[in-house]
């Protein structure tokens, strides 16, 4: 356990010292870098912590039964019209969709349906969509989303399936 902290320390230390250096020889690359660093960390600082709280009020106030019932292995098509929906309002991107679906794949939903709201969460957000429409025109924005909405549910049963088979079960947190 301390040999992986001391590796991590001397990482760290590597990253910090490069980036260090890189600004006193004006190495525009590694200016860029840092300067990329800086920024995604601050977009986490402003995401994150509001995200974790409502994934914790999530936790709380919906019941296991109201997930099981619409999103558990009798929800059927309804299951996967609930998810999508719920993939889209979400902001933050995938940062806050694993969290999201951990929590429901530990409330009852079916797996398949756990891997249809990441796949939704990645391509259908609605602010993501709105832009994308501005630029590339509705007409790309309603085809992409008709093509790969109906690949994403289609992969999910796949694999839900094929993971069912096997009787696969999600690793608990530590």
């Amino acid at each position: 356990m301390k040999r992986n902290f001391k590796i991590r320390i001397a990482y760290i230390s590597t990253y910090l010292l490069f980036l260090i250096v890189s600004f006193i020889l004006g190495y525009n690359p590694g200016k860029e870098i840092a300067f990329n660093f800086i920024s995604f960390l601050v977009y986490m600082l402003k995401i994150l912590p509001c995200a974790f709280i409502l994934i914790g009020l999530f936790e709380v106030w919906v019941k296991r039964e109201v997930i099981e019932k619409h999103l558990g292995e009798e929800s059927g098509i309804r299951g996967y019209v609930w998810v999508i929906l719920l993939a889209g309002t979400i902001a933050g991107g995938l940062l806050v969709a694993f969290p999201i679906a951990y929590s429901l794949y530990n409330k009852g939903a079916k797996l398949s349906i756990v891997f249809t709201y990441i796949g939704a969460a990645a391509i259908c957000r609605v602010p993501m969509t709105i832009y994308e429409a501005s630029f590339m025109g509705v007409k790309f924005t309603m085809i992409r989303l008709l093509i790969s909405l109906p690949l994403v549910i289609i992969t999910s049963i796949l694999l839900g399936d094929y993971l069912n088979k096997r009787n696969y079960k999600m690793a608990e947190g530590k």
